[in-house]
């Protein structure tokens, strides 16, 4: 198979669309049974893929939207760039390279024989293979520039460059931020607020490499990068997660570790001056918090209202830093919401986040918005800001782990 551009004619075209029923019926299934030829056959891959998505099913279902949608915009894939670069974004932190492409190709096609079985005649898998190469050049040319992008940039590097631990400091129960210079002392690339870096984690018994991203939590140009990892402890929807309690029990001040320049589209506009809005839940503050300290130093004059949702006191991180930003910043106001607090908590509001209070206290709806957090919560949030009267086109997430809408 062959990774050069082919241009699609309009019967290939015609093929696609009436494919695009189909993929909304079964996609999760062809993209499941893909991961499973594609991992099997080529196992050395499970170190580019989150093992524990692929068992709650997230990453099958993220490739499967992904397909769906470019099927969906065939006759006109520019509409499908923003979301490519989302996926670009995360490719390049993982170190996603062109010659991975036709191992993808040749295992969705035979996924799609496997699940489709006489739907996916000759016609079909011959217009397929060429649409995906279509889909494949666009990803791989989008991705080239991001590579060279922070090859040119300062200490800018491809890959994966040791980073040593100089700090570690425990944020609440569940929250340890870790503090990175470069091992070699030579220079670093700054990045964007909003941006991530994937740390990659060989653990000892552990078959494969681990790789997990966690947003950059402070503003950038400190002379260190710093990460606040939750610990994912076992609960109902899993196991313990692998690299953050290894993050937590391992990685001491000292420690190297292993991580991809930053990267992620979710940033901060500093060309807009209108009020700012930073909501968070849980360890979804990390990339606020970026946001927050960027804000203060180069905006000092915008309105910024930040809110924060966590379980209880005991499990709010960085509280301390945001109250001394507040204190110390008139144009910063800042809310904490506990959904389970103890008698002795402090809060601006117990329970969960709604419309009726976040209309209370946005001082406009023309704003900017940004959310991260749980899905749900992000979900509540949007639907929120929405009534508020808050533009679509303002509201602004990220979801940890494979992309999807918080919007449907």
């Amino acid at each position: 198979m062959s990774t050069q551009t082919v241009e699609l004619d309009e019967q290939t075209k015609d093929i696609i669309k009436a494919t695009v029923p189909v993929l909304q019926q079964q996609g999760s299934e062809i993209t499941k049974r893909f991961y499973q030829l594609m991992l099997t056959n080529h196992p050395e891959l499970k170190n580019l893929f989150n093992q524990t998505n692929q068992r709650r099913g997230a990453q099958p279902k993220a490739l499967a939207n992904t397909v769906y949608a470019a099927a969906a915009n065939i006759d006109h894939l520019e509409e499908i760039v923003p979301h490519v670069m989302q996926i670009a974004h995360k490719h390049k932190s993982l170190n996603v390279q062109p010659e991975h492409y036709p191992i993808v190709g040749k295992y969705l096609l035979l996924a799609m024989k496997d699940v489709l079985g006489e739907v996916a005649n000759d016609d079909v898998i011959d217009a397929w293979e060429k649409a995906y190469y279509v889909i494949a050049d666009l990803f791989i040319n989008v991705e080239k520039e991001l590579y060279n992008k922070t090859l040119q940039s300062s200490g800018g590097w491809e890959g994966f460059r040791n980073f040593k631990v100089t700090k570690k400091v425990i944020e609440s129960e569940v929250i340890t931020s870790f503090y990175l210079v470069p091992e070699d002392g030579l220079p670093f690339p700054s990045y964007q607020p909003g941006q991530y870096i994937t740390v990659k984690a060989d653990i000892d018994g552990e078959p494969y490499t681990h790789l997990r991203q966690y947003s950059l939590s402070c503003a950038p140009d400190e002379g260190y990068y710093r990460i606040s990892v939750k610990r994912e402890d076992e609960n109902e929807q899993g196991p313990a997660g692998i690299v953050s309690t290894y993050l937590h029990e391992k990685i001491n001040e000292g420690s190297i570790l292993p991580i991809s320049a930053p990267a992620g589209d979710f940033i901060l506009d500093q060309q807009d001056h209108r009020p700012l809005i930073l909501i968070s839940g849980g360890v979804g503050m990390t990339p606020m918090m970026s946001m927050l300290e960027t804000v203060i130093k180069e905006q000092p004059e915008r309105q910024v209202i930040f809110i924060h949702a966590a379980k209880s006191e005991n499990y709010h991180a960085l509280k301390e830093r945001v109250a001394t930003i507040t204190s110390s910043n008139n144009h910063v106001t800042s809310y904490t919401i506990y959904n389970h607090p103890k008698d002795t908590d402090r809060c601006d509001k117990k329970g969960y986040i709604d419309a009726e209070w976040v209309s209370s206290i946005l001082p406009t709806s023309d704003a900017t918005c940004y959310i991260c957090g749980p899905k749900g919560f992000m979900r509540t949030t949007y639907v929120s800001l929405k009534k508020s009267h808050v533009a679509e086109k303002d509201i602004h997430f990220e979801i940890f782990g494979p992309a999807e809408s918080i919007t449907a």
